[in-house]
């Protein structure tokens, strides 16, 4: 099964043309993409009619669906009552992505600037259980949860503590944002070896099946040193700041792997994508 690719919400050239996601599918599909992440981060406030419509005209262009749940998700937090508020976002995202028809959520982990990394991973994957735990009960099981790698330094989600959420449950499939990884890490990735020493990592970790079909952001990202992450760019933007999808495309296809790419750049998400795509395609 091949890549899949799309953008997380609705472009500045899609908002110019369409008044609904609703004409999503059908605009991704006559672009060549094949998957859209829908955007909950300020909250999840999806209807019926909206989210079984959008189901229905997925299916008929042939459009794969993700959801991003709330950003104010905080798996850390030193407060119990922000780390339920958090389980009951994951909730209500798994009952969106549900009723659209969609498989997968991708969930910020959280701050860890008032302790230590090993205290807040600790209580970030005690948050996890109890979400997935309930999830099931709830009758979410088919839902898979996405751990995201995250920008900021201060932020819990690197590639290490992402690999260590997703070892808490055999469903969970990283989400790794190539982007937030580099901006973390201050220019990281420079080319093949740091994307094969990514993927031979999560590979050790959780296996060559979930890698084979992990989940995916890429946008190239501004940052600064010692902050991390500081605004998303378009592929067109050329100051500096990567990282480079190219040989990460060429590893994917060399690999035979099958991510779904979910692309994030700043109002150019389906055009960067559909440029991802095609060198993708054109590397097989």
């Amino acid at each position: 099964m091949p890549a899949k690719f799309g953008p997380a919400g609705n472009s500045e050239e899609f908002s110019k043309k369409y008044k609904s996601t609703l004409d999503a599918p059908k605009y991704l599909k006559e672009m060549g993409l094949d998957h859209y992440e829908y955007q909950c981060g300020r909250g999840v406030k999806v209807s019926d009619n909206t989210a079984f419509s959008l189901r229905d005209k997925a299916r008929e262009n042939g459009i794969s669906l993700s959801l991003h749940a709330p950003y104010f998700i905080s798996l850390s937090s030193l407060e119990a009552e922000k780390r339920d508020n958090s389980i009951n976002y994951i909730l209500q995202s798994c009952d969106a992505v549900s009723r659209m028809g969609g498989e997968r959520i991708v969930i910020h982990s959280g701050s860890c600037s008032k302790i230590s990394r090993e205290e807040a991973l600790e209580l970030a994957k005690d948050t996890l259980k109890r979400a997935r735990k309930i999830a099931v009960e709830q009758g979410f099981e088919n839902v898979t949860f996405c751990p995201e790698t995250m920008g900021k330094v201060n932020q819990l989600g690197n590639l290490y503590e992402v690999l260590e959420l997703c070892k808490l449950d055999e469903s969970f499939i990283p989400c790794i944002d190539f982007g937030h990884l580099n901006a973390r890490e201050f220019g990281y990735i420079k080319g093949k070896t740091e994307y094969e020493n990514i993927i031979n990592q999560i590979e050790n970790a959780i296996g060559s099946d979930r890698t084979k079909n992990f989940h995916s952001h890429f946008s190239k990202i501004m940052f600064t040193n010692p902050g991390g992450e500081k605004k998303h760019m378009t592929f067109d933007d050329n100051m500096g700041f990567g990282p480079d999808f190219e040989p990460l495309m060429e590893i994917v296809a060399k690999k035979n792997l099958s991510p779904t790419f979910v692309c994030e750049s700043a109002g150019t998400q389906d055009v960067d994508a559909l440029t991802m795509k095609k060198y993708y395609l054109s590397s097989l």
